[in-house]
């Protein structure tokens, strides 16, 4: 599906953003406040399935995730798709194209997505003005290395159990600390075809792993929903070190 032009409203004031009460994020200082809400020129809404930035292209607009799913990815000239990275709220999307002049990249919404919208121009004046936010910049570029980095490991050197294990709880937890989950289990948007594509598995493979979780009641998916059944018994197959999430910035 080609991007959507995107028709601007404004919703939720920066002064409202719902992501400031969640503990994950750390609070703005008052005139970063003052100037993320003039940075900010509106929202955009975009229905599961809409390719928001594509590999490519030049977009004049910095997007914050508010609500929903997506993931990055990129296709090889014969149509095989690998998923990088599952986007979730508090994200920041397009500093690459910012910064590269365009996207290395294709963004597509998994769920239904609420998103702010910043003028890319404008990027330098925080960097300019904002040190601290310039710093909160640099720290979302470095995480996602580092995210990056764990993926890399996860497919070169575990199972494909334990590589799927790895990501069910790196999602769990990212969802978590959102808090869009329930005890449990977490509305889960993503299909097996997705998990397969973002461990470099099969289609098969993927779904005869996914069998073998949910038969040692390690998990359970079905109707949308992901149940981690037994999290330290997951966590030991993928060698994850379930740790207290750090805070962290966002725009």
């Amino acid at each position: 599906m080609a991007p959507r032009p995107p028709a601007l409203t404004r919703k939720y004031p920066c002064e409202r953003c719902p992501l400031r009460d969640l503990e994950i994020f750390r609070p703005f200082k008052r005139e970063e406040l003052e100037f993320v809400s003039h940075f900010k020129t509106g929202e955009l809404t975009a229905e599961a399935g809409t390719t928001i930035m594509a590999e490519g292209s030049h977009s004049a607009h910095l997007l914050t995730v508010l609500s929903g799913w997506g993931f990055r990815y990129k296709l090889l000239e014969n149509g095989n798709r690998q998923i990088l990275n599952v986007i979730l709220p508090g994200d920041f999307i397009g500093l690459q194209g910012a910064i590269m002049d365009e996207m290395q990249h294709s963004v597509e919404a998994l769920s239904d997505m609420f998103l702010c919208v910043f003028e890319r121009e404008r990027l330098w004046e925080l960097y300019r003005d904002h040190p601290g936010l310039a710093f909160d910049v640099t720290w979302l570029a470095s995480r996602e290395e580092q995210v990056l980095d764990e993926h890399l490991l996860n497919l070169g050197q575990r199972t494909a159990a334990a590589r799927t294990a790895f990501l069910l709880l790196f999602l769990f937890s990212r969802a978590q600390d959102r808090g869009m989950t329930r005890g449990a289990s977490v509305t889960f948007p993503l299909t097996q075809q997705h998990v397969a594509d973002m461990l470099g598995l099969s289609l098969v493979h993927t779904n005869r792993t996914l069998n073998q979780l949910a038969r040692k009641k390690l998990i359970a998916w079905q109707d949308r929903t992901l149940r981690l059944l037994d999290r330290d018994a997951l966590a030991d197959l993928a060698n994850w070190d379930d740790t207290v999430s750090v805070q962290r910035p966002y725009i």
